[in-house]
């Protein structure tokens, strides 16, 4: 079977399938229980905009969670299902950002692709942060300023909350060549951001606001 789950919708899972099983250590009521399993495996599957029958059987596994030791379970079986983020070398990276000179690049051999819906990292050399991701299958690069003043906010990719910096970027109108600067609160750590990223919506969003 062909991978069908995005990153973020295999973590969108993962919080879904995390909040069943930690109402089953609450709750003693079985109608209480059963009611918020069939709330929970309605909103997985509209996570998706389809699936064919043997996708959907594989979610709607979810209905077996019953504590920790089914989520974990679960988890590891939807995996090998999850379609990792396009392929990116340091040679498509640096294409992205040609007016960086050196560039520093993450080691991309020990990242865990399946996890990313973005790869982003920080630059402290240069107070920078670049982000990568593919918008309309296409790769798309992100780079700004990033504040070394970290605080405690919501983030404007992930919208969860936790230590945010500021990340501002000068872009061209197209109308009249007018640089302007935007600036947004993203996460410091972009692994856990990717983490919390449960709606891919949410990151193009936030790419297409910084780059038009």
């Amino acid at each position: 079977m062909e991978k069908f789950i995005r990153p973020d919708q295999y973590h969108f899972i993962q919080s879904c399938a995390h909040h069943l099983y930690k109402n089953n250590l609450i709750s003693k009521d079985a109608a209480v229980t059963n009611a918020l399993k069939e709330m929970t495996h309605e909103k997985v599957l509209e996570a998706f905009q389809s699936l064919t029958l043997p996708q959907k059987q594989i979610i709607d596994q979810i209905k077996n969670v019953q504590d920790e030791t089914d989520a974990i379970l679960y988890f590891s079986r939807i995996k090998q299902y999850v379609n990792p983020l396009a392929d990116i070398t340091e040679e498509t990276i640096q294409l992205l950002f040609p007016k960086t000179k050196k560039l520093t690049i993450p080691d991309l051999n020990k990242l865990e692709w399946t996890e990313l819906s973005y790869i982003g990292w920080n630059d402290y050399g240069t107070a920078k942060k670049f982000i990568v991701t593919t918008i309309d299958d296409r790769l798309v690069g992100l780079s700004g300023h990033f504040s070394s003043s970290v605080k405690h906010g919501i983030c404007s990719i992930c919208h969860e909350q936790g230590n945010v910096g500021l990340l501002t970027s000068v872009v061209s109108r197209q109308t009249n060549g007018e640089m302007v600067s935007r600036g947004n609160y993203i996460c410091v750590d972009s692994q856990t951001c990717n983490k919390n990223l449960k709606s891919r919506d949410h990151l193009e969003n936030f790419m297409k606001r910084m780059k038009s």
